[in-house]
């Protein structure tokens, strides 16, 4: 059975904006999906109702057996964590040490137990330098950081990352990638919405794209940024090393780097 069922879900703003139409997905423990297309497409909004910040109009979102139409955000945040895009919207304690603790402590977690989650996700976030700082005197892209290791200590069963990368050098991306994969391996879910391409194809095989409040395609990633009608409907661009293959003339559409230097032996020595 899978972890989380959408069925059938429309979503509608007060103003009588609809956001989302029809929306069907299956997610599973163990599973890293990219969700992406241009800004309105109903990304976050998508988002937000899976961690119950919003309900459905119509349909159903069943998280681990429970329909969560009718819990709370606390209650749906035991199986969801959300990173949100801006981590100011997030942050609200005076030291990097007390907001990654602030949510297991709610729980009940205390002395020991406590510290040991805390530095643990300090450390796979890069932050063991920085517990006693105020976050504010952190730069942005360290904050973003504080945010997810305030979700990471949750040990939730979802992982929802909004525009992770944004504001993040190789470093940082090279970070998230490492956090990824540590959740993969607890086997937890991760989705996350993005307009980085190229993160997306070094780090996802599975990809949705939403355009309109609609899921365009769920698929993998060859298939999707290879075909042009998908792209030019969700207004999306290739990644940078696809759209050289195909300039050059390439074969195999290459998505990767190591991809197009594969092809491009094969094709010179052929």
């Amino acid at each position: 059975m899978n972890f989380i069922s959408i069925d059938s879900v429309f979503f509608e703003y007060d103003n009588g904006y609809e956001a989302l139409k029809n929306i069907n997905m299956e997610f599973n423990l163990g599973e890293k999906v990219a969700i992406i297309g241009q800004n309105g497409a109903g990304k976050t909004t998508l988002l937000k109702l899976i961690n119950g910040l919003n309900k459905p109009s119509k349909g159903n979102i069943i998280i681990n057996k429970v329909n969560i139409k009718d819990k709370t955000t606390a209650e749906v945040s035991k199986d969801v964590s959300y990173v949100f895009q801006n981590p100011d919207d997030q942050i609200f304690n005076n030291d990097v040490y007390s907001e990654i603790a602030f949510g297991p402590k709610k729980n009940g977690v205390k002395g020991n137990s406590l510290k040991k989650i805390v530095y643990e996700a300090a450390e796979l976030c890069g932050l063991t330098d920085d517990l006693k700082k105020n976050p504010y005197d952190l730069p942005y892209a360290t904050r973003k950081f504080v945010s997810i290791a305030s979700v990471l200590v949750m040990q939730s069963n979802v992982f929802l990352l909004d525009e992770p990368t944004a504001g993040q050098d190789k470093i940082g991306i090279e970070k998230l990638q490492k956090i990824i994969d540590y959740l993969i391996k607890k086997n937890k879910i991760v989705i996350t919405i993005t307009h980085d391409m190229e993160f997306v194809v070094n780090n996802f095989d599975r990809i949705i794209v939403m355009a309109n409040g609609q899921k365009i395609i769920d698929s993998n990633k060859k298939e999707i940024f290879w075909d042009e009608e998908i792209l030019n409907v969700a207004r999306l661009k290739q990644p940078y090393i696809s759209s050289l293959a195909k300039d050059l003339g390439v074969p195999g559409q290459p998505i990767t780097i190591k991809e197009f230097i594969k092809q491009k032996s094969s094709d010179l020595y052929a």
